[in-house]
């Protein structure tokens, strides 16, 4: 499953993300690494996603969000 089909208000764990070296270090640098649990706040019909990882609210974009490989935390 993709960032950008992640349902609203549900948590998943960050899994791969398959992004240039630039794009997939500034996403790690704001803390959004392998194994880290991240929580959905919204998703636009344009594919950007906002959410919350480690305290701290990011959004992305349709190309960034379809790129993020998730795991649903049970």
């Amino acid at each position: 499953m993709t960032l950008r089909s992640a349902k609203i208000g549900k948590i998943y764990t960050v899994n791969s993300m398959n992004l240039d070296m630039v794009t997939m270090r500034r996403l790690e640098a704001l803390g959004l690494t392998r194994g880290t649990n991240v929580k959905i706040l919204n998703s636009n019909q344009s594919g950007s996603v906002i959410f919350m990882v480690r305290g701290s609210r990011l959004a992305v974009g349709k190309k960034i969000a379809d790129a993020i490989q998730m795991k649903e935390v049970s």
